[in-house]
């Protein structure tokens, strides 16, 4: 180290202090301005909390309070006291449709008529399973409050419907003029709560009502509703059990916990378990007292840990800041006594190392022009063995389909002779006719040879289908049509063999994304296996089967003959084995049919059945139907 560079460095115990107080500083800066953050974020937090509580304590007490005129309305119409006044005289019915209406027009969920007993008489749910005619309510206080005169108000489970619900009801009276009358009936009316609830969910916010028994009655998270604030003890269980308000609930416990409390309405609480564990929340309560509960909201706290971190990030960087403007000064005076002795070795160095990286990058040029020369000549030589591939391939493909039909081709002659024997007969038979001017025998025996010439059209629209070249392009294919074109070109050989085919088929059609020329080639090859496998099976028998699932698609074509030998299965698919007699294929049919199955994104294998015989399985994965597949087979059908 030279003398000027030593002379500008500060002494062993300034620089020793220096590295305790530099991180010193920076911890107490950040928690200070963390702290600040915090408090403004839980002030404004707990503004908003305020505010939303407000509107949502207000909401649900104008959403309960609109239908409490509504007992008192329907307790003083006549038709309801004069129903209550003879009960067993006269037919429910009309009333029950009478507190339908008004159910249905005040968007209530149910009205219903108590006697003096508390025995249900109407309710507007009088055609449900859960009818609440016949029922007593005397232990429900909306009934007790009612019956002794008063307006009563009730909250908890149904005990048919098990839906929680507000409960309002008014006396009925029939005689309300003598100083000692009573009431002689009760209407009640019940509010459903889940469309308050709804509305709470599109808020940033968990809001809870509890009881007087802190009873989690209504909340927006579904998980917490029937819960409780607090650990019940046995003896408070069975007592909110013996009063039925929450029917047979567990009513277990939230794991609602208090954190911090910041004052006398809010506190910072959190769940011990449950949906909401492991997170924390600022919570706020307010009372509502006309419907005897108590209202919480827990606003989540990200916000404010979000500000804590933002702070203290600021306030750690504009410490650095002044740390770093600090250092630069004062490296900067260094630098400027040390840049005059070391400019001229750098000069030096970077001349050195300028003429080492020139030669470097020149012998580097010169390795990348010839890589990539020899990567365009492997690339360019790939390109061809992939096309010689793809062509030989088709051209295989090509070759089995050919083959096919010319194991085919017996039957084939058979299906075409036959009417072309028929043809001529119709047309001597006409000739005569018309020589006798028997017109219209001549013009049936016409009719005969159109029909029988159309059927030699669609034979060969067959043949012409099935010996065409596949394409790329996939479109949606129905498996059951590809099945029944494939068993079309069998024909001849599955009656000349007396084959029976059980078809396995869906109701619906089953759909695959394919080349439904390949895909009609696999099956035209299996099912040409399969009957080659049961030449000589007394009571040959050849089973289709399509079965389908949310996902996939499989093909099924199972035999009745000698099956495949266990040692053979993992081979079939091999190229060129087979195990026919010499002359009877080139072992390629199945390797080809695999590898047809592979590029249509599916699968192709082979096992042998418990009661005999070999099963062939393809795997194809389920696509929607399209409508230009159903119809593909008419491009090539015959015209007349």
């Amino acid at each position: 180290m030279t003398a000027a560079a030593e002379a500008s460095r500060l002494p062993r115990r300034w620089r020793h202090w220096l590295w305790w107080l530099a991180p010193l500083g920076l911890v107490l800066v950040m928690w200070q301005a963390a702290d600040v953050a915090r408090q403004q974020a839980l002030q404004s937090l707990q503004q908003d909390a305020e505010n939303e509580l407000r509107l949502s304590a207000t909401g649900l007490t104008g959403y309960l309070s609109r239908h409490a005129y509504l007992p008192r309305l329907l307790a003083s119409r006549e038709a309801v006291r004069r129903f209550l006044a003879a009960p067993q005289s006269q037919d429910a019915m009309p009333l029950n449709l009478l507190l339908d209406r008004f159910r249905a027009t005040t968007g209530v969920s149910d009205i219903y008529l108590l006697d003096r007993h508390a025995d249900t008489l109407a309710a507007s749910n009088w055609h449900r399973p859960n009818t609440f005619i016949g029922e007593n309510y005397a232990f429900r206080s909306y009934y007790t409050d009612a019956i002794a005169g008063r307006p009563g108000r009730f909250y908890g489970l149904g005990v048919q419907s098990l839906e929680r619900g507000y409960y309002f009801s008014a006396p009925v009276w029939l005689d309300d003029t003598a100083p000692d009358a009573t009431p002689d009936g009760v209407m009640v009316v019940k509010v459903l709560l889940d469309a308050v609830e709804a509305s709470w969910a599109e808020q940033e916010a968990e809001l809870l009502v509890t009881d007087a028994d802190d009873i989690i009655f209504m909340a927006s998270r579904p998980e917490l509703r029937m819960a409780s604030l607090a650990p019940l003890s046995a003896a408070e269980r069975r007592a909110l059990l013996a009063t039925r308000r929450y029917a047979d609930e567990p009513l277990d416990h939230s794991g609602f916990e208090v954190l911090e409390r910041l004052g006398e309405r809010s506190r910072l609480v959190g769940f011990a378990h449950g949906p909401l564990a492991g997170q924390r929340f600022l919570g706020l309560r307010r009372a509502l007292p006309e419907l005897g509960w108590e209202m919480q909201i827990l606003k989540p706290l990200d916000l404010v840990v979000r500000a804590q971190w933002v702070s203290a990030l600021l306030a750690g960087g504009l410490y650095g800041m002044v740390l770093l403007g600090g250092g630069i000064g004062w490296q900067r005076l260094r630098l400027r006594r040390e840049r005059e002795l070391f400019a001229e070795r750098e000069r030096h160095t970077l001349a050195r190392a300028r003429d080492e990286l020139e030669r470097n990058v020149a012998s580097r040029t010169r390795d990348l022009v010839e890589t990539n020369r020899r990567l365009s000549d492997e690339v360019e030589e790939r390109k061809r063995a992939e096309a010689d591939l793809r062509r030989t391939r088709d051209e295989l493909i090509q070759a089995a389909k050919l083959a096919v039909l010319g194991q085919l081709a017996a039957g084939i002659n058979h299906e075409l002779n036959q009417p072309l024997a028929a043809i001529r007969a119709y047309a001597e038979n006409a000739r005569a006719f018309l020589a006798r001017e028997r017109l219209e025998s001549a013009d049936r025996n016409l009719a005969e040879i159109v029909e029988l010439t159309g059927r030699m059209a669609e034979i060969s629209a067959q043949l012409r289908q099935f010996s065409r070249k596949g394409g790329e392009r996939r479109s949606a294919v129905s498996v059951t049509d590809c099945f029944e074109y494939a068993l079309r070109l069998f024909q001849a050989r599955l009656q000349e063999a007396d084959v029976r085919v059980e078809r396995h088929f869906p109701p619906a059609p089953a759909w695959v994304e394919a080349d439904p020329v390949r895909l009609e080639q696999v099956l035209v090859n299996l099912i040409g296996n399969a009957l080659q496998a049961m030449a000589g099976t007394a009571a040959p028998s050849l089973a289709l089967s399509v079965r389908a699932d949310h996902e996939t698609i499989e093909l099924a074509v199972e035999d009745s003959g000698p099956g495949i030998p266990p040692e053979q299965l993992t081979r079939i698919f091999e190229p060129f084995f087979t195990t026919k007699t010499p002359g009877s294929g080139l072992g390629l049919g199945l390797s080809i049919s695999s590898r047809i199955i592979d590029d249509l994104g599916g699968r192709l294998f082979a096992e042998n059945r418990a009661e005999g015989g070999a099963r062939f399985v393809i795997r194809l994965p389920r696509t929607r139907p399209a409508a230009a597949s159903s119809i593909r087979r008419q491009e090539n059908a015959p015209h007349a």
